[in-house]
């Protein structure tokens, strides 16, 4: 007998056995408490189409016709690429078989060119600057790389730049700075350990030592580039507090770190040398929404004339939807603990409430109308903010943001001993446009001597974005507004923008 035809019909003999086998058996076992129930909606059975032909744009059309969108590639990628289908080459084992070295080295980023004409209350000026943003990504394994990030058109926060002032002359200047805005290596200690050893560990410890980025709660509370470390413990869980997810992150800032609360005899924030950072922070996911707690102590060098500018500051979050029709954030920042001389002003002694809300609309992803107001006392402070990043203000609203090129005019955003808010409504149309109307408003109190702003503040502004291809990006800033006591704004920028 052929021997492919016999070993057929043995595997038929035995799936009739073992389907007369499971018939024997009866219905499934399960708990007294238990019983079937008729499955419907997303758990029936899947549709039969036997009486079909096969149709393959329908079989597109169930996930929602979609289909392969091409990207801008970076300007350069060597090894494995990003993004890419297999298959792949086979991996190394650099840092060993439990962690295997599939390396790839890319340069990416993006350019920015505005044209700005500009009426800051004092003059009128036309600006014309371009900036390039470029990260250096050099990955070794799925957990561990080496990253840079350059501005190779900028130095000490300027940008190259033409600028006309009436009654002046033009003048261009071209900056160029080489140096790293930040340079860390990344990776996790638990792939390393499983690498190093041959077997699998049972932990995290994800890590970051060099010139790090740190953004947390929403770059309002913390965001700088500073040389130190910082690792986590992740996924975390407490059936006794009942958190069904946290991690706690600590770090440490030992240069170049810019704290708006270290300041020289003269009042000007002090350079970035001047000051150590110590903190932690964790993200819960509890009462139904997520929590950000955080503490930090800036350790100040002591500058002569003036004292211990060392302070603590302690930031508090919660964000939630309510009701399936609102979306709210109430964020707190607490800073005390400065001990300077006498005579000499406290510049890190304040305290800032903002509550930010967006209504959840028909069209969640598109249309989003927002008010986010906010309370300042005396002088508040990030833990660290880099001089690109705005004020601690930045993202109350787009009246508030710094464009990072031009100099763009903006409402006061230190919040030292003013309240306010923003009022808008955005429109992502078909994720092609987008447009941002918004009323910003500051308003002062307290003393006068602990703050910049000497009366009410008042802005319209517009923003309007289009994609012009998956690489280009076109946008339109324009701002008005009406300062008591002040010199009165306005400014109106375009802006071209290829992502690379």
């Amino acid at each position: 007998m052929n021997p492919l035809r016999f070993l057929l019909a043995l595997a038929l003999v035995l799936t009739g056995v073992a389907a007369r086998a499971a018939e024997d058996q009866g219905p499934p076992q399960m708990s007294p408490g238990a019983k079937p129930v008729q499955a419907e909606g997303q758990f029936g059975p899947d549709p039969s189409y036997d009486d079909k032909p096969y149709a393959p744009g329908e079989q597109l059309r169930i996930y929602g016709g979609k289909s392969a969108v091409p990207t801008p590639r970076p300007l350069l990628e060597l090894g494995r690429p990003i993004y890419a289908g297999g298959p792949y080459k086979a991996s190394g084992g650099g840092f060993g078989d439990k962690n295997p070295t599939d390396q790839a080295f890319s340069i990416y980023g993006d350019w920015r060119n505005a044209i700005a004409r500009i009426d800051d209350g004092v003059r009128l000026n036309s600006v014309a600057a371009t900036r390039v943003n470029l990260d250096v990504d050099w990955k070794f394994t799925g957990t561990e790389r080496l990253h840079a990030f350059f501005r190779p058109l900028t130095e000490d926060g300027r940008f190259t730049r033409c600028e006309h002032a009436n009654g002046g002359k033009t003048q261009c200047r071209s900056e160029s700075d080489l140096r790293p805005a930040t340079l860390f290596f990344e990776g996790d200690l638990g792939a390393l350990a499983s690498g190093w050893s041959g077997s699998y560990r049972s932990f995290d410890l994800p890590f970051a030592v060099g010139k790090i980025p740190l953004l947390f709660q929403n770059g309002i509370w913390l965001e700088d580039a500073f040389t130190g470390v910082a690792f986590t413990l992740p996924a975390k869980n407490s059936r006794l507090l009942d958190i069904s997810n946290f991690d706690i992150t600590f770090f440490a800032g030992f240069d170049d770190v810019d704290s708006g609360g270290v300041r020289d005899a003269a009042g000007k924030v002090n350079n970035n040398r001047a000051a150590r950072l110590y903190g932690a922070t964790t993200f819960i996911e509890a009462n139904r929404g997520y929590w950000e707690l955080g503490y930090a102590y800036t350790d100040a060098r002591n500058q002569p004339g003036i004292g211990d500018q060392s302070y603590h500051n302690v930031g508090v979050s919660f964000t939630r939807r309510y009701g399936g029709w609102l979306s709210n954030s109430v964020r707190l920042i607490r800073n005390f603990g400065q001990s300077v001389d006498p005579g000499q002003r406290k510049t890190a002694d304040g305290s800032l409430l903002l509550i930010e809300n967006s209504l959840v609309t028909r069209r969640p992803l598109t249309l989003v109308p927002y008010l986010n107001v906010f309370v300042g006392q005396d002088r508040p402070q990030s833990v660290a903010r880099d001089a690109l990043a705005g004020g601690i203000l930045k993202n109350t609203g787009i009246n508030f943001e710094t464009d990072g090129l031009t100099g763009f005019p903006r409402l006061d955003d230190t919040a030292n001993n003013t309240s306010g808010g923003a009022l808008g409504i955005e429109y992502l149309f078909d994720l092609q446009h987008q447009i941002v109307v918004e009323w910003g408003a500051v308003r002062p109190h307290g003393d006068a001597t602990a703050r910049g702003v000497q009366g009410r503040q008042d802005a319209l502004g517009i923003r309007y974005q289009q994609n012009l291809d998956k690489a280009w990006l076109f946008r339109v800033d324009l701002i008005t507004a009406d300062r008591v006591n002040a010199p009165d704004i306005a400014g109106i920028r375009f802006e071209l923008r290829r992502k690379f």
